[in-house]
């Protein structure tokens, strides 16, 4: 019997780029947060680990997260039983959505509970940070998380966004380990402080208090993909309140207090490119089908 499960997206709705460690990582400040856009997994029983995808061009092989998730499970918990994946693509890659992270940490869940291995939280957690910094994101905060260190130190806030969110994928994929190379950095900057922040605009709906989320990546974006900083532009003109580079892009996101307003920008813009709409309050649901 197929075993099937959302792994749902992310967008930053902002992203502060604070250090550079010596092994070549940079250590930030961000605030994750849900949107409503998914890719499907199905699982079911096999003697082996293996992994199809509906998207071709896709690699299956061990340089996906979703096997590298399953065999990692496997070596840790001594468990000789296997997995036959299939893995529906529906969020976009080289988008800055974490939807290859949403993937592993959905496998690694999953995993845990139909091979009955009883991998402790802390584990887990362990096993998602070798995978990616983005990974233990998904692993069990279904709303906003401050993410510090690489990202894999998180505080779930425990608030979930009041606005609307549009996200957009300009069908133009861009690498992060060439984002990070070209950024401009500015490590002595004072930050705001992003969990407080979060917290009061959940509590009031004061959209002034958007006005602090940046994003240290989107100058050199906006810059070598004007196509991007196009779309930016789009957004503002459909009245969007706050409108943000997701990651290291190329996803667009524009935030919206109006319901109307959102789906009316979320339908013209469906229209040319991958597009997503996210609820008011969204939190990500259990992920079984």
């Amino acid at each position: 019997m197929s075993h099937v499960v959302k792994a749902y997206a992310k967008i930053n709705l902002a992203l502060f780029i604070t250090g550079k460690l010596p092994n070549g990582y940079h250590t930030l400040e961000t605030i994750f947060a849900p949107i409503n856009w998914y890719d499907k997994l199905s699982f079911e029983p096999s003697d082996s680990i293996s992994l199809t995808c509906s998207i071709p061009e896709l690699p299956t092989d061990d340089t996906n997260l979703c096997l590298k998730a399953a065999k990692r499970l496997q070596a840790i918990s001594g468990s000789e039983r296997g997995i036959k994946m299939h893995l529906e693509k529906n969020v976009p890659f080289g988008a800055g959505l974490g939807g290859g992270s949403s993937d592993a940490a959905a496998v690694l869940t999953t995993l845990n509970s139909l091979w009955e291995t009883n991998i402790d939280k802390e584990t887990l957690h362990k096993l998602a940070t070798e995978l990616g910094a983005d990974v233990p994101y998904f692993l069990d905060i279904p709303g906003l998380a401050l993410g510090q260190g690489i990202g894999e130190k998180l505080t779930d806030l425990e608030v979930a966004f009041p606005f609307y969110i549009v996200t957009v994928f300009p069908k133009i994929p861009i690498s992060t380990v060439w984002a990070y190379k070209n950024f401009k950095p500015n490590f002595s900057r004072d930050l705001p402080d992003l969990a407080i922040i979060c917290k009061m605009v959940s509590q009031t709906k004061d959209t002034k208090l958007l006005t602090v989320f940046e994003n240290d990546f989107e100058s050199v974006v906006y810059k070598n993909y004007p196509e991007v900083k196009a779309l930016c532009d789009e957004f503002n003109t459909y009245g969007s309140i706050l409108t943000r580079l997701s990651g290291s892009g190329s996803a667009v996101f524009g935030v919206f207090s109006d319901k109307e307003i959102a789906e009316s920008c979320f339908q013209v813009f469906n229209a040319k490119y991958p597009s997503s709409l996210t609820p008011s309050g969204f939190l990500m649901k259990p992920v079984e089908v």
